[in-house]
């Protein structure tokens, strides 16, 4: 599977995610809440790793000009990141739990329109079917390699 697919299928995985959330949030019991936010938790902290190890390391050889694109891309798995880090550990009953859910979808929405629509195509271009199949391979492999904390992200750290 080329890389760019492979990422805009996590991008689908996760909205459906937050869809669920918005749809069932004011009336889900708080396990259910928690299990739901746990997967979204699982699924954007693994999507995040392979971006931070293959994928933009690859984008930015590759297609120079994306570098800015790249490194604003860091910069907001640094705040997704420290929020999921926060909701791992928060009380689904919590007041300010659905709020922090909501900031969470809001940013990555956010990441994810500027990744699809700014700049994937200029990679894609770029770097060709062949590397985006090469890429895609190590990336789907690489996500068993994806830590459980967010915090263990690379961009965490920045």
């Amino acid at each position: 599977m080329d890389g760019i697919v492979l990422l805009k299928d996590d991008h689908k995985t996760v909205n459906a995610l937050f869809k669920e959330f918005e749809k069932t949030h004011e009336t889900a019991e708080p396990a259910a809440k928690r299990a739901l936010v746990d997967k979204i938790i699982k699924e954007l902290v693994t999507h995040a790793y392979i971006e931070e190890t293959i994928f933009y390391p690859a984008a930015r050889a590759g297609a120079p000009d994306t570098t800015d694109h790249v490194l604003e891309s860091v910069e907001e798995h640094h705040v997704v990141a420290w929020l999921l880090s926060e909701l791992r550990t928060a009380d689904p009953g919590d007041e300010t739990f659905d709020a922090k859910v909501t900031v969470l979808i809001e940013n990555v929405r956010h990441h994810v329109e500027e990744e699809e629509k700014d700049w994937f195509p200029e990679v894609r271009k770029a770097l060709g079917r062949n590397r985006l199949v090469e890429l895609g391979e190590r990336m789907a492999a690489a996500k068993a390699d994806a830590p459980s904390d967010p915090l263990k992200l690379t961009s965490a750290a920045k």
